[in-house]
């Protein structure tokens, strides 16, 4: 597992020539053009938390690299229908294939049904993702630090904003934190997970707090497990959450939801 995210990224770019064969660029451009106007990932979180509320990134997937199969009873629009009647702010869905279970399918099918915005969680490493993405509707995308060259996430994040997305720029230590403030980054995820390690704990967030400026949205990610974590990571000016496995292991995942934020 040591060298898991190695292992994923080589499998992408792979992937991506796969996908270039299957739908050339030009063709993928005139889906960009037809896809609805993104929703405001940021201003729907920003709005949550001014109203006094946890703002929620309710995550759908069926395994992860380190779990294994989460949920074997996998129905993604029961799952986001769930979330939405609990209060979620915003939806997110895994598309990675070969390691999460994940793919494109599902996220046009509860983006056709879903009135939340929503962010396309994948291993985004080429220009040609960022405009798949918003082919497939997505209001946010994710970028993370580790995977990428600080001129490729540069790039990245450019290019997702110049399309109308916002991006959740994940980073796990300070120095990856440097990196995604330098490039302007008005939301960064701190994965409380350590993707060498495997190892999970919330103080990765609350060591990097810190360091980030007042204007930067703080989202955590990895670890939120029970009500006393929502309320240790709130008193510390932490207010939006990206939780996933917590949810996906319960028989109904908005029902989880709900009881750890709002109940």
């Amino acid at each position: 597992m040591a060298n898991i995210l190695e292992t994923i990224l080589r499998r992408k770019e792979l992937e991506i020539r796969e996908r270039r064969e299957l739908m050339p660029f030009d063709k993928l451009i005139d889906r960009v053009d037809l896809a609805d106007p993104p929703k405001g990932f940021v201003r729907n979180i920003k709005r949550t938390i001014e109203a006094g509320s946890p703002a929620v990134i309710a995550e759908i997937k069926k395994a992860s690299p380190s779990q294994g199969v989460i949920r074997e009873s996998f129905d993604p629009i029961a799952i986001a229908e769930g979330y939405m009647i609990a209060g979620a702010t915003c939806l997110s869905v895994l598309t990675d294939v070969d390691f999460f279970q994940g793919n494109d399918s599902d996220f046009q099918r509860v983006r056709q049904m879903c009135s939340l915005p929503m962010i396309r969680k994948d291993f985004i490493i080429e220009d040609y993702q960022v405009y798949e993405s918003r082919a497939l509707g997505a209001d946010c995308l994710l970028l993370i630090v580790s995977a990428l060259a600080k001129s490729k996430l540069d790039e990245l994040n450019t290019l997702a904003s110049q399309l109308g997305m916002d991006v959740l720029v994940e980073v796990h230590d300070r120095h990856e934190l440097e990196l995604a403030l330098a490039i302007g980054a008005k939301m960064v995820g701190i994965n409380n997970r350590n993707l060498t390690t495997f190892d999970t704990t919330l103080e990765t967030t609350f060591r990097l707090l810190d360091l980030i400026p007042a204007e930067c949205i703080v989202v955590t990610e990895s670890g939120i497990r029970s009500r006393c974590d929502v309320s240790s990571m709130r008193s510390k000016g932490v207010h939006a959450f990206l939780v996933g496995e917590a949810f996906m292991r319960e028989e109904s995942p908005g029902k989880m939801l709900s009881y750890l934020f709002f109940n």
